[in-house]
């Protein structure tokens, strides 16, 4: 089910966003609608797919991460049983953070935690560089990932440079 967006919604996605365990109620007072209206609301977003989950955002270092990287990963043949294996062979380690399958010269972007550099780079060679659909990668590591609190707003019609303000 397709849903149109309205101001309010997006108001609602963008405080979600910044804060996945913010009160309904903190929610309302903050759009300007009763409690029981914001909660039908977050209901019929969730239900038409918009939100798709709610997320903790958890510290790399406190679970002995001692370096990120960006793998991009190109194919042999960009042929859909090679691309369906890499996925699911990409998908199933448990350094990969997440996974962007894309257009151009590379077919996979691969966010990988690892504990160091010699982690990294057992991972780039039995992971990544063994498979046989993968012909090139190309790693950079990651000096600072920071997630903007902001979602895209395309609802007033100001188009990809506007942002609902939180």
């Amino acid at each position: 089910m397709k849903k149109t967006l309205d101001r309010i919604d997006s108001e609602i996605l963008a405080l979600l966003q910044n804060n996945a365990r913010i009160s309904n109620k903190e929610i309302a007072l903050k759009v300007g609608l009763a409690a029981s209206t914001c909660l039908v609301r977050v209901r019929v977003l969730q239900s038409a797919g918009v939100i798709t989950g709610f997320h903790a955002e958890i510290d790399p270092a406190s679970l002995g991460v001692g370096i990120q990287a960006m793998i991009a990963v190109r194919l042999r043949r960009h042929f859909k049983p090679d691309v369906v294996a890499f996925r699911r062979h990409a998908l199933h380690l448990p350094e990969v953070v997440q996974l962007y399958h894309v257009a151009g010269p590379i077919d996979f972007l691969v966010h990988v935690w690892a504990r160091n550099s010699d982690h990294l780079r057992d991972l780039a060679m039995t992971a990544f560089t063994s498979r046989e659909e993968v012909s090139h990668i190309e790693t950079e590591l990651i000096f600072e990932h920071i997630r903007s609190a902001e979602v895209p707003s395309f609802t007033d019609m100001g188009g990809i440079g506007s942002r609902s303000r939180v």
